[in-house]
């Protein structure tokens, strides 16, 4: 039926492979609900989904401030058969250039990219308009194998999880992990080509991909030879349960460290189960940066959960422990001469949420709810910090499906 909402959960690998209903070729576990509005037009079938956060975070701390911003993403995708195998397009965008000012929202703890050409610190760049762009053709070499091809002037190369605006265990959670640069930052690349090959509930893919983080521009498309690389290894071994393992090599990922490549690992284990009114999705996440320059490694532990229940409930939390850089002590203040940033202090952030669901328009779910950050501050950052950091924000969170 034209516009009907659609709530899928695939039965295997290859079967929420074909859907594509994540950003790049990222897989969840076979059991996870899949929230889109769906149209079908003669051999097409047309997908949407997407979500908005308005959000009114207030900061405590010498370095808390307090905002009033919008996260928010949509995609568009399509899908049709052809030949032995499906045909798939797909945009992804974002509205933060627009509903997030001076290029950040407040986020302490928080680093990675740049704005007005310093250092972003304690806060979180926005998205770039264009998310993905990108065309996939899954080829079926048998029942149970399928051969991928993925390419896109902006997309997701075989790298990490999903990322987090897309995994059902941070659905309700409108702030990025402090570990984002250490673990899925490269959800965002440009030229983007990704091979893989699907057998069962087991995936392979490699990826080539050009390195560097989008710039300040975050209307535009950047471009770039591809100069880096990825590889992932994906095993579902049942319905509620999704595994990867990637490497890749990123060349001169920052704008401010153009000399510095970095090997990046990660590895994370999704878990979601179905349940009577409900859904209830957690994941394990490690990421691990090494500078290929110096050997200077830093690592990133999350853990995170959301429980969907009584039909219009949710709760969750994210735990996380992150080794930050000596460019927290910056500030906003740029880089001096010959600077060099490393690891030198691990953080811990503890966030607890909950939110409401109200109303019931047709393809639309909305909720109003809360959530509160606190932090472990290792001794070395309380003079800057204080003691006891903490933030809390209050949002109402628009869901397309």
């Amino acid at each position: 039926m034209p516009g009907m909402p659609a709530e899928h959960s695939s039965k295997s690998l290859v079967d929420l492979l074909e859907h594509h209903a994540a950003s790049g070729t990222d897989a969840a576990p076979a059991s996870t609900p899949e929230h889109m509005m769906m149209i079908m037009k003669k051999r097409w079938t047309f997908m949407f989904h997407g979500e908005a956060f308005l959000n009114e975070l207030q900061q405590a701390g010498p370095r808390g401030f307090d905002k009033v911003f919008s996260t928010n993403w949509f995609m568009l995708m399509a899908q049709r058969r052809l030949g032995r195998g499906n045909l798939t397009a797909k945009t992804m965008l974002s509205f933060e250039p627009a509903t997030v000012s001076r290029q950040r929202y407040p986020e302490l703890f928080q680093e990675g990219e740049t704005a007005f050409g310093r250092p972003i610190v304690d806060g979180q760049h926005p998205h770039d308009f264009v998310m993905e762009l990108a065309a996939l053709y899954d080829y079926r070499l048998g029942e149970k194998t399928v051969l991928s091809l993925y390419a896109a002037p902006v997309g997701d190369p075989a790298m990490g999880p999903l990322a987090y605006p897309h995994r059902a265990s941070a659905a309700e959670n409108p702030m990025a992990p402090l570990g984002h640069h250490l673990e899925d930052s490269t959800h965002i690349a440009n030229d983007v080509v990704t091979i893989g090959i699907t057998h069962n509930n087991l995936r392979l893919e490699a990826s080539g991909f050009h390195g560097r983080e989008p710039d300040e521009q975050r209307w535009d498309i950047d471009s770039g030879k591809i100069n880096s690389w990825s590889t992932r290894l994906t095993f579902n071994p049942g319905r509620n349960w999704s595994f990867q393992y990637s490497l890749a090599y990123l060349r001169s990922p920052e704008a401010l460290q153009p000399l510095e490549d970095v090997r990046r690992m990660t590895a994370s284990l999704s878990y979601n189960r179905l349940l009577r009114a409900g859904n209830w999705s957690s994941m394990l996440l490690w990421g691990r940066n090494k500078s290929v320059a110096d050997g200077n490694v830093g690592n990133g532990y999350l853990l995170e959960s959301t429980l969907h229940f009584a039909d219009r409930n949710n709760v969750w939390t994210r735990i996380e422990n992150v080794d930050r850089t000596n460019a927290l002590l910056l500030g906003e203040n740029p880089e001096p001469a010959n600077f060099t940033e490393h690891y030198f202090a691990r953080v811990q952030a503890y966030t607890v949420g909950y939110d409401r669901e109200i109303g019931r328009l047709p393809h639309l779910s909305t909720a109003i709810g809360t959530q509160i950050t606190w932090y472990g501050v290792p001794d070395g950052l309380k003079p800057t910090y204080g003691s006891h950091p903490f933030g809390g924000i209050v949002f109402l969170r628009l869901r397309f499906q």
